[in-house]
C-alpha cells in the first residue's frame, strides 16, 4: 500500500484538474458581473449617489470641484430618471423617505430649467440650500433673508459680494416670477404655494405663473381680451398640484437659484450631500494629470456638509 505521507505518493494520488468549459466560464463571469451591477444600481438609486459640484454658487460650504456622497435614502430614493449619459428621460418610481426636507437643508435636485423654460435643454443636478417650504413667505431686504416675517438663520459660510446692495427700485428683468419689480438683494415677499393651494391668475400676473403651470403638465393661454384658459376651460383660478421649495446658494451674489429659475418641485428632489470624498481644481483638464493631482485639496477630504 502506498504511503500518502510520502511526496511522490501524494503527487500520484492527485486527480488531474478538470478542464473548464470556456462557455461556462463566460456565463459565470456575466452572472457575477450582473449581480454586482444590480447591487450598484440599487444602491445608486435608493441609498447613495456621487455628485460633483460644478460651480461656486455654494462657496464656501462646498467648492467647485468637490466630489460628494449624496444621501438619497433620507428623502426617498428613486429608480434612474434618465438613460445614463444622455438627456433622455424615462419613467421612474420612488420609495418613501426617512424624513421630509427641512428649512436649512442642503439639497441636490434636478435643475427645473431656466425661468422661461418648461423643461431644461439638458439634464443637470443642482445643489442649493432649502430656505423655505410650501406655505412659507420669502422676502429679502438689503440682502437679509426673512421667512414668514422673521430673519432666517445665516449659514456658516454665507458670502455676499463686496458691494452695496442693489436698491429695491432697481428691477432685474431676469427675476422670478417674470414681471416682478425685484432683484437679488431686494426680493419678494413671495408666497411658496403647495399642493391644493389656489392661485388667482389674472392678465397682470399671467406671464409670471404661465411656465409654473405648464411645468405641472397643463396647457394655459390668454386671449386678446385677457381671458385665461387652462386645459381649454376659462378660469381665473389654478389649483397647485405639487409641493415646492425655495433654494438659495450660500454664495448669494454668485448663484443661479430660485430667485431666477423659480420654485423647486418636491418630486425633483434627489437627496442631501453628506461628505466630501475628493476635491480638486475643476478648471485644470484631466489630460494634464500631474497638475490635476497637484491641485487636490487634501484638507477637504472627509468634510461633512451642513
Amino acid at each position: 500500500m502506498a504511503d500518502k505521507n510520502k511526496p511522490r505518493d501524494r503527487m500520484k494520488s492527485k486527480k488531474p484538474a478538470e478542464k473548464r468549459d470556456p462557455k461556462e466560464a463566460v456565463l459565470k463571469f456575466l452572472k457575477e458581473a450582473g449581480i454586482i451591477f444590480g447591487i450598484f444600481i440599487i444602491l445608486n438609486s435608493f441609498v447613495f449617489a456621487s455628485f460633483v459640484v460644478p460651480t461656486g454658487s455654494m462657496e464656501d460650504t462646498v467648492l467647485a470641484g468637490d466630489f460628494l456622497f449624496v444621501n438619497k435614502f433620507i428623502y426617498g430614493g428613486s429608480t434612474p430618471r434618465h438613460i445614463f449619459y444622455t438627456n433622455v428621460r424615462i419613467p421612474y418610481f420612488t420609495v418613501p423617505g426617512f424624513r421630509d426636507v427641512r428649512r436649512g437643508d442642503v439639497i441636490v435636485f434636478e435643475f427645473p430649467g431656466l425661468r422661461d423654460e418648461i423643461q431644461p435643454e439638458e439634464f443637470h443636478y443642482y445643489l442649493k440650500r432649502c430656505v423655505a417650504l410650501s406655505g412659507d413667505t420669502v422676502e429679502i431686504r438689503d440682502r437679509v433673508l426673512y421667512v414668514n416675517g422673521e430673519q432666517a438663520p445665516r449659514p456658516k459660510y454665507l458670502q455676499t459680494a463686496p458691494r452695496s446692495p442693489i436698491p429695491g427700485y432697481q428691477a432685474d428683468p431676469r427675476i422670478f416670477p417674470r414681471g416682478k419689480p425685484w432683484n437679488e438683494d431686494n426680493y419678494g415677499p413671495l408666497y411658496i404655494p403647495g399642493e391644493g393651494d389656489t392661485l388667482r391668475i389674472t392678465e397682470e400676473n399671467f406671464d409670471g405663473w404661465r411656465v409654473f403651470i405648464q411645468r405641472e403638465g397643463n396647457e394655459i393661454r390668454m386671449t386678446n381680451d385677457g381671458s385665461i384658459f387652462i386645459n381649454g376651460e376659462q378660469t381665473e383660478h389654478y389649483i397647485v398640484q405639487k409641493d415646492y421649495m425655495f433654494g438659495l446658494g450660500d454664495n448669494r451674489n454668485n448663484s443661479l437659484d430660485s430667485r431666477y429659475f423659480g420654485l423647486i418641485a418636491e418630486d425633483m428632489l434627489i437627496g442631501s450631500p453628506m461628505i466630501v470624498y475628493l476635491s480638486w481644481n475643476p478648471h485644470i483638464p484631466i489630460v494634464n494629470f500631474i497638475r490635476k493631482i497637484g491641485s487636490v485639496r487634501w484638507e477637504r477630504f472627509g468634510r461633512v456638509i451642513r
